[in-house]
């Protein structure tokens, strides 16, 4: 197990669209480890393979108020969405520090393989369907604050960078 480095916004790699996991065998098993561990350790709810310079269709989350639900998602589709939308503050892990209202479907039904390579269907609503949508979004290139106007976006472009700088003089 090891603790990976996850990129901050506005890092270009996460604009990488994921290709597909070909083949759910012992490094994608390790790499899902892996990014367990670090999700855990940086207190997220979840984290896609992008935000961890991996562009694979691979994500992991745990909505769990014990944090000891994981689910992983690999190769996930989204395969209903319900029309009903809900907006809430959202964070990231590649965006720290930095949360804002974003709209999503309250429900959603995604098809992907877990773990050890089977193929399950799971519907979501609430917090996980929102955080399914988020880390899925991670594995098209797109970070939450793409959602906000072109003015929020900056500002939080500028505070990234400035605290990146701020960081690498230390």
């Amino acid at each position: 197990m090891a603790l990976l480095s996850i990129l901050t916004y506005p890092d270009p790699r996460l604009h990488t669209v994921a290709k597909p996991v070909q083949a759910v065998d012992a490094r994608v098993r390790s790499l899902v480890t892996d990014m367990l561990e670090t999700m855990y350790e940086a207190n997220g709810i979840g984290l896609a393979a992008t935000q961890v310079d991996v562009h694979e269709r691979l994500i992991v989350i745990d909505t769990s108020e014990e944090r000891n639900q994981p689910l992983v998602l690999i190769n996930p589709e989204i395969t209903w969405a319900s029309e009903d939308k809900q907006v809430g503050d959202e964070g990231c892990l590649s965006v720290p520090g930095i949360y804002d209202g974003v709209e999503r479907s309250s429900a959603i039904k995604v098809r992907a393989l877990d773990g050890d390579g089977k193929s399950r269907e799971i519907s979501a609503e609430g917090i996980l369907a929102v955080c399914i949508q988020h880390e899925m979004d991670h594995l098209m290139g797109k970070v939450f604050v793409e959602y906000l106007s072109p003015l929020k976006r900056n500002r939080i472009k500028t505070k990234m960078l400035k605290a990146r700088r701020d960081t690498e003089r230390v």
